[in-house]
């Protein structure tokens, strides 16, 4: 009783909390510079998590100034949050997530480029705007698994927006993703939301949960030049897997 009275108090002041960041999309955000943009959308993002019981933990160095492409393994719908609460980067998301109420609005304001999965050929419209967004200085996300999995182990990698980084000449940098029990230092299968999970079961069950860590450790950034995207993806699946054991 008293962890979902808790619950209820969380989820309405994130509620307030997410149409706070609405209203300053709407009529905040024109009259900001990109870079002021970047900094209240990481500050926004800090404060979520602290709202939702979970404390940031940032292993390594988080990326500098643009360009860089950031890819790490994919948990769950509070993976991004968590990455822009240590560095804001323009995420790369399904095009569902454009229409979700208020959501799609926080995902456009904080820079999404959207990509339609069941298209094959829509990876090429993205990879065309994720290069010319690199070569204006920007940091950009992609979760290169497609799609999230249960923390247990990755699945494969796929290479097509590599191809982003190989033609603008952007550094890659691997990152791993974990969420913990913030007492005892065990994965916590809280905020999972993989298969017949639903959005609202696993924002319930994190809302439930006893304070949680988002481990984000950040690898070393890797030269584009010269690389041949299929084995990169292999290999960056092992950086990233490696990393991911270092959060342990």
């Amino acid at each position: 009783m008293v962890h979902s009275l808790k619950a209820c108090w969380r989820l309405l002041h994130a509620v307030g909390h997410a149409l706070g960041g609405w209203w300053t999309i709407r009529f905040t955000f024109p009259s900001l510079s990109p870079q002021e943009r970047n900094r209240r959308v990481q500050q926004w993002s800090r404060r979520l998590l602290e709202i939702m019981g979970v404390t940031l933990k940032v292993q390594g160095n988080p990326p500098g100034d643009g360009p860089v492409l950031l890819i790490c393994n994919h948990l769950s719908w509070l993976d991004i949050t968590a990455i822009h609460a240590a560095c804001h980067v323009r995420f790369v998301s399904k095009s569902g997530v454009k229409h979700w109420p208020l959501i799609g609005t926080l995902s456009t304001g904080a820079g999404s480029l959207y990509i339609e999965r069941e298209r094959r050929r829509d990876a090429m419209r993205v990879v065309h705007h994720m290069t010319e967004a690199l070569q204006g200085g920007d940091r950009i996300g992609v979760f290169p698994e497609g799609t999230t999995s249960d923390g247990n182990g990755l699945l494969p990698f796929h290479a097509n927006l590599l191809q982003a980084a190989i033609s603008s000449g952007a550094p890659v940098l691997p990152a791993a993703l974990r969420f913990a029990d913030a007492a005892t230092g065990q994965t916590s299968q809280a905020p999972r939301y993989i298969d017949d999970d639903n959005l609202l079961t696993s924002l319930w069950n994190t809302l439930r949960a006893p304070p949680l860590l988002a481990i984000v450790r950040f690898g070393e950034p890797q030269p584009s030049l010269g690389r041949e995207r299929r084995a990169w993806a292999l290999a960056l699946r092992e950086d990233v897997q490696q990393l991911r054991h270092d959060t342990h």
